[in-house]
Formats: C-alpha cells, structure tokens, sequence
C-alpha cells in the first residue's frame, strides 16, 4: 500500500465521521494507520545490522511498536526475561500461564523492593500478553550461629 492509498483511505474515513458511522469510521481509521506504520516499521526493523535492533529492543517505546506489530523478534520468554532484567531488584519467574495472561514471580533476595505495579510496568511494553502478575516472596533464611558464651560462675 503507498502512502497516497493511504491517504484517500484516511480522507475517507474522516469524511465518514461526520455522519452516522462513526464509531466504525474510527475504528476504519486507526486500522489504516496502524496498517501503515506497521507496513513502514517492518521495512525499518529488516534493514537494521542485528548488532542495533539487539539493543533498540531495550527501549520500552520500540519494543512496544515492535509488540504492537507482531514485529518483535524475541518470544513471550525472551520479552519477560528482558524487562525484568530491568528492575532494581532481581525477581525469579516461576511460572507464566498462557491462558489467563498470569505470570508468577519471586523476589530473588528478602527485603523491600519490587511491587506488583513495578513488575506490571516493566512488563507493559515487552511483554503486553502478561495480564496479571502474582508476586511470591521469598522464604526467610534461618540464621544460625554459635550460642554465646555463658556468663562465668562466681563463687
């Protein structure tokens, strides 16, 4: 499609929203759009060196774009993976189910630090499909140690 087709069909969809139809003219817009970056980014992502799409996929707002377009190059695992790494805190990913959308995790170490809402956050561009996040803490180490010294007796 070229970016004059394009713009008729767009030109149309506006003429459309002036009357009756328009909520489907707005939805037939935001189709054509999305169908044209997506035509564009797909062009931009097959000529980049693998060595700079390797690390623009870093970027929440390009991995977003790429997610958004079925351009990503990376699996749902590989996108996880990558946002959490992101976080402050190391969490352990102890399961993700592909039906509900609900990813459980695991602070790796005790201790303040990563909410629910971080972990959603980081996720929200990487990896949209993740729907929930179920956040397990991590068991408390048993500390053992030497008793202390009895007091010496007095007699």
């Amino acid at each position: 499609m070229t970016a004059e087709q394009t713009g008729l069909r767009i030109q149309e969809a506006l003429d459309e929203l002036a009357g009756e139809g328009a909520q489907a003219a707005g939805e037939q817009l935001v189709r054509e759009l999305m169908a044209f970056y997506g035509d564009g980014l797909a062009r931009l992502v097959g000529a980049l060196p693998p060595a700079t799409l390797a690390r623009l996929l870093d970027d929440p707002a390009v991995a977003g774009l790429l997610v958004l377009h079925d351009l990503h190059p990376e699996d749902t695992a590989a996108r996880i993976a990558r946002a959490l790494a992101q976080l402050p805190e190391p969490v352990e990913v102890l399961g993700f189910d592909t039906a509900t959308g609900s990813l459980r995790v695991r602070r790796s170490r005790s201790g303040c630090g990563c909410t629910e809402q971080d972990i959603e956050g980081a996720l929200a561009c990487h990896a949209p499909e993740v729907t929930a996040v179920e956040l397990e803490h991590a068991p408390q180490l048993l500390q053992i140690g030497t008793r202390p010294a009895a007091p010496a007796e007095v007699r």
